[in-house]
């Protein structure tokens, strides 16, 4: 029974990594898991819980050492302005570490595609308290930064990962993970530190 458990979960994540969840259908999943419809309903019920379901078990680590990671960056701020980049490496080293390992290599992709493709559901269900963790962080290092630029970088910034976690920037250009960070964090913390465009200083 979990080994069943387990073959259907591993299909569904690859065939979602490289298809997309709308372009997957559960016969697809079925058929290449070697399993029947009966045994997809019985352990997960619909799609979207099976994606629920892949998501979960590979995501809990990640937003865990997320959350830690931004613990320690706010507990050595003290009462201080929170630094930038400690910030935004709390947000994207665990996954980029993650890449690079075998058994994550598939899920970091289906994380690039479900943060591209917007699935704005699976984003509130598995995201959301790193999101608000995260924009509060940054509010914090960045007090100046009017709400609406706030949002609009914030997106930006998820659209930068997605793609890199996406189309495997690191193998691209040799660089590991930890290399991938540094460049990433490094330019989207000048993009956060830019001056606000005209029209909205105008209007703050």
């Amino acid at each position: 029974m979990i080994e069943t458990k387990s073959r259907i979960l591993d299909t569904a994540e690859r065939l979602f990594a490289e298809r997309g969840f709308s372009a997957t259908s559960l016969r697809r999943i079925i058929a290449e898991a070697g399993v029947n419809l009966a045994a997809v309903h019985y352990h997960f019920r619909s799609k979207q819980a099976l994606l629920d379901a892949v998501m979960l078990r590979r995501l809990e680590p990640v937003n865990r050492e997320r959350l830690a990671m931004l613990d320690a960056a706010e507990a050595a701020a003290g009462g201080g302005p929170l630094e930038l980049e400690a910030v935004l490496a709390a947000l994207i080293a665990p996954p980029l570490r993650l890449r690079q390992e075998p058994a994550y290599a598939t899920f970091m992709k289906l994380m690039g595609r479900v943060l591209a493709e917007g699935d704005l559901g699976t984003m509130r269900k598995h995201f959301g308290i790193v999101v608000e963790r995260f924009l509060g962080a940054v509010a914090r290092a960045l007090p100046d930064l009017p709400r609406e630029e706030l949002l609009w970088r914030a997106h930006f910034c998820v659209g930068c990962l997605a793609h890199t976690l996406l189309h495997k920037a690191t193998e691209m250009f040799a660089a590991t993970g930890e290399v991938t960070t540094e460049s990433l964090v490094a330019f989207l913390a000048a993009g956060f530190r830019a001056a606000a465009p005209v029209n909205l200083r105008k209007h703050a």
